[in-house]
C-alpha cells in the first residue's frame, strides 16, 4: 500500500471516529488515539509507513509548540496575576511530588517515575479553552484564573523541555554519564544556547518587527513566513544539539510580541490540526495491547489521582488564597486531565532512551481516561458542585479575604459590576450624584486602576450567589452590570428580583433574543452597545452633516472622556 493511500485511509477512519466522539462530546485527541489503535498492528494493521508518518507527526508537534510559543508574550505574567502564578506553580510542585511517590509505590524506577510525575502535572490548554468556550465561561472569574495558570504550566513545560534536552546529553539510554568529555559537550551546548539566545533576542527586537510588518501585507506570505520561521528555528536548534521541540517553542516566543502573532497562530492552526492528528495516531498505534492490559490498574490509580487529586490541590491552594469554594472548585476541575504536552514530553523521553514503551503506553492510557472523564466533569460542573457542596464546605480552611486596599463596604446603594469596559462611565455618574457606590471586578488590570484612583471595590465573581449576598447585592437601590455574558446577567437579574421589586438593575446585551429574556426576567433597562452606538453616530451625522470640524470636536471630547485630570486612562 502506498503512503498516499495509507494516509488517505487513516484520514477516513479518523473522520468516522471523530464524528462518533463528537456525538459523545469528547475531545478529538482521544478519537485520534483510538484511530491509531484501530490502524495499528493489533486491529486492522494498516499503518505500514511508520517512519514517514512519524516524520509528519514531528512537523505537527513543531507547529503546535510554535503556536504555544506565540501565546507566551513576556508581558503575559502581568495579565495572569498573582493568583494564577501562585496556584499554577503550587499545583505543579505538589502534583509532581505526590505523583512521583505514587509511581514509585507502583514499582517503577526513579527516572520513569520522574517522567510520569511530570506528565501528570500538565493540563491541556487547548481542551480547556474549548470546554470553557462551550460553556461560555471564558470571561468568568474561574475561567480567567484557569487560563492564567495553564499559561504558567506552558512556561514551566518549556523549561522542562530544555532540561530534558540536556538530560539527553548526560544520560543517554537513562544511564547518567558525567565524564570530562560529556561535561565539555554540555558546556559547549550551553554556550551555543546562550549565544543563540542573544542573537535571537536582537533579531526579535530589531529585525522581526520590520520583517513581520512587511510580510503581513499579504496573508499568504505571512503564512509562509510563520511556517519558515517556526520550522527553520526548530531545525537550527536540532542541528546545534537541542531538540526540535525546544526550537519550535523558542521560535514562537521570539514572535510573541509581534502585533501579528494572533494572525500567525490562526493561520497555522488548520495545518497544526492535520499534522498533530498523525502524532496521536502514531501514539495510539504504538500502544502495546499486551502491556496495556497489565497497565490497567496502574493507569486507573494514576488517573484517579489526576481526576481527584489535581482538583483537590488547586481547591486547597485557592482556598488558602481566600477564594470562595465555588470559584476554587470550578478552577480545580480544569486540571483534571493530562495534556498533549504530557504526551509530547513522554515521547521525547522515549526518543532519548530514558523510558521504555511500557511507560509511553501507561501515560497514553492515563491520557485517554482523564481527558474523557474530565470533559464530562467540566461540562456538568454546576451539578457536581451542587451535589458536593456540603462536603466542599468542610475543606474551607480560611475565610474569604480581601486585599489590603479593598473596600470592606457592604450594602452600597449602587453596585457596578465590571470597571474596565464601560463601568468607569457609570463611576463618573455615581461620583457626580454623590452616590454610595461599590465596584465589583476580578481583572488584575482593573483592580490596579481602581486602587490608583481610590475607587471602592470588591474583588469577586458575579456568578457567586454567596458573594452577592455578602456585599448586600439584593438590597442595593441601583445595580449596573457591564459584563457581556448573558448567563451572568440573567443570574444577576433573577437573583436581584427575588426580593427587590422596586430597585433598578441595568445590564448589557449584544442581541435581541438575550435582551428579550433579560427584560422578561425583570431587568429595568438593557443596554445594547451596537444599537446605541449606531443611534449616536446617526445623531452626529444629523447634527453636523458634512461639517468635518464638528466631528473633530466630537472626537476630542470623546477621547478626553477616557482620561482623568492628569491625562491618565481611567
Amino acid at each position: 500500500m502506498s503512503i498516499f493511500v495509507e494516509i488517505s485511509v487513516i484520514i477516513v477512519i479518523a473522520t468516522v471516529v471523530s464524528i462518533v466522539f463528537r456525538l459523545l462530546r469528547q475531545p478529538l485527541i482521544i478519537g485520534y488515539i483510538v484511530t491509531g489503535i484501530l490502524v495499528g498492528p493489533y486491529v486492522l494493521n494498516i499503518l505500514q509507513a511508520h517512519n514517514e508518518i512519524e516524520l509528519f507527526s514531528k512537523i505537527g508537534i513543531a507547529i503546535l509548540l510554535f503556536i504555544v510559543g506565540l501565546t507566551l508574550n513576556p508581558d503575559v505574567m502581568r495579565e495572569v496575576g498573582k493568583t494564577s502564578l501562585v496556584t499554577g506553580l503550587g499545583q505543579i510542585v505538589f502534583t509532581s511530588l505526590i505523583g512521583f511517590l505514587i509511581v514509585q509505590a507502583l514499582g517503577f524506577g526513579i527516572l520513569p517515575a520522574i517522567y510520569v510525575a511530570i506528565a501528570l502535572t500538565f493540563s491541556s490548554t487547548i481542551i480547556i479553552l474549548k470546554l470553557l468556550s462551550d460553556r461560555g465561561d471564558t470571561q468568568k472569574l474561574y475561567g480567567k484564573i484557569s487560563v492564567g495558570f495553564l499559561l504558567v504550566q506552558d512556561i514551566v513545560a518549556t523549561l522542562i523541555l530544555l532540561a530534558i534536552t540536556v538530560m539527553g546529553k548526560i544520560s543517554p539510554g537513562g544511564e547518567i554519564v558525567l565524564s570530562s568529555l560529556v561535561i565539555t559537550q554540555i558546556l559547549v551546548l550551553v554556550g551555543k544556547g546562550l549565544l543563540l539566545a542573544i542573537v535571537l533576542y536582537l533579531i526579535s527586537k530589531y529585525v522581526l518587527p520590520l520583517l513581520s510588518s512587511f510580510v503581513a501585507n499579504q496573508q499568504e506570505v505571512l503564512f509562509i513566513f510563520s511556517l519558515a520561521w517556526g520550522l527553520g528555528l526548530s531545525s537550527l536548534f536540532y542541528l546545534i544539539g537541542f531538540s526540535i521541540e525546544i526550537g519550535a517553542l523558542v521560535a514562537g516566543i521570539t514572535l510573541a510580541v509581534s502585533p501579528f502573532s494572533y494572525e500567525m497562530a490562526s493561520r497555522l492552526k488548520p495545518l497544526r490540526d492535520f499534522f498533530i492528528m498523525l502524532f496521536f495516531v502514531i501514539l495510539g498505534a504504538g500502544l502495546v495491547v499486551s502491556e496495556a492490559s497489565a497497565l490497567v490498574m496502574p493507569a486507573i490509580i494514576l488517573s484517579t489521582f489526576v481526576l481527584i487529586g489535581n482538583p483537590l490541590i488547586v481547591l486547597i491552594l485557592m482556598n488558602l488564597l481566600g477564594y470562595r469554594t465555588r470559584t476554587a472548585f470550578m478552577s480545580g476541575l480544569t486540571v483534571a486531565q493530562i495534556s498533549e504536552f504530557s504526551l509530547i514530553l513522554i515521547a521525547l523521553g522515549f526518543s532519548f532512551g530514558h523510558i521504555d514503551q511500557e511507560i509511553v503506553s501507561l501515560v497514553t492510557l492515563v491520557g485517554i481516561i482523564t481527558i474523557a472523564c474530565s470533559t464530562y466533569l467540566i461540562l456538568y460542573a454546576d451539578h457536581i458542585y451542587a451535589f458536593l457542596k456540603p462536603v466542599l464546605k468542610l475543606l474551607t480552611f480560611r475565610k474569604s479575604v480581601m486585599s489590603l486596599s479593598e473596600s470592606d463596604r457592604v450594602g452600597a446603594d449602587t453596585i457596578i459590576f465590571g470597571y474596565d469596559r464601560v463601568g468607569h462611565e457609570f463611576v463618573k455618574v455615581a461620583k457626580k450624584l454623590s452616590q454610595d457606590y461599590l465596584v465589583v471586578d476580578y481583572s488584575p488590570v482593573s483592580i490596579e486602576r481602581l486602587q490608583t484612583f481610590n475607587i471602592p471595590y470588591r474583588y469577586g465573581d458575579a456568578d457567586d450567589v454567596e458573594f452577592l449576598d455578602e456585599i448586600g447585592f439584593r438590597e442595593a437601590k441601583l445595580v449596573i452590570s457591564t459584563i457581556p455574558d448573558f448567563k451572568t446577567n440573567l443570574l444577576l437579574v433573577s437573583t436581584y428580583r427575588e426580593i427587590n421589586r422596586d430597585g433598578i438593575i441595568i445590564v448589557i446585551s449584544h442581541n435581541i433574543s438575550d435582551t428579550k429574556a433579560l427584560y422578561e426576567a425583570g431587568a429595568s433597562y438593557v443596554v445594547m452597545p451596537h444599537h446605541l452606538g449606531a443611534q449616536h453616530a446617526a445623531s452626529l451625522i444629523e447634527t453636523y452633516g458634512l461639517d468635518a470640524s464638528g466631528f473633530e470636536l466630537e472626537k476630542e471630547k470623546h477621547w478626553q472622556g477616557y482620561l482623568d485630570a492628569n491625562g491618565r486612562y481611567v
